[in-house]
Order: structure tokens, then sequence, then C-alpha cells
């Protein structure tokens, strides 16, 4: 199951004793610090779960698949996430 950003801010009301109002105005700012940051060429680095960073991608030649026609793909950025040790270890059961 997806969780979405409404859902996210019930966890965060849910698990604290503030507003849904506040709720959803700390995950907002969170997310625009976290927009803000990498826009800036910066890593965002959450401990224990996980390094966020911006790569640069160089242009390239692909094919459009209904007709087979070549075309280059224009060079762009991509955000790119990197799990820490803590997170692999939760998602694999704590197996390493």
């Amino acid at each position: 199951m997806t969780h979405t950003k409404t859902d996210l801010a019930t966890a965060i009301q849910d698990g604290s004793r503030i507003s849904k109002q506040d709720s959803d105005r700390i995950l907002n700012q969170f997310i625009a610090l976290m927009k803000n940051t990498l826009a800036s060429r910066e890593d965002v680095l959450i401990s224990g779960f996980g390094k966020f960073s911006v790569k640069s991608k160089a242009p390239r030649r692909s094919r459009f698949p209904a007709t087979g026609d070549e075309l280059m793909l224009r060079a762009r950025k991509v955000v790119t996430f990197k799990p820490s040790g803590k997170l692999r270890d939760k998602i694999n059961g704590g197996q390493r």
C-alpha cells in the first residue's frame, strides 16, 4: 500500500500531541526544505534512513519504441537515493 502525504501527516499527528494543521505544516516545511536543498545541488542526509543527492546525466541517444526512430535525450539532473545500512537491514528483516 502506498502512503500519501496525507497519511504521513496523520501519522505525525497520531504519534504526537499536535493538531492536524500543525502536522500538515511540519510535513510541508520538511518537503519544501528538501526541495530547496536539492535544487541548490546540496545533499540531504537523514541518519538511519539514507542520503538524497542530485546527479547530472549526460545527453544520450535513444529510440522511440513505436517507430524505432532515433532521438537524443537532453542532459538533465536526477535525484538519487542511497539507503542507510539501518534501512537496508530493516527492509531485509534484520539480515545482513
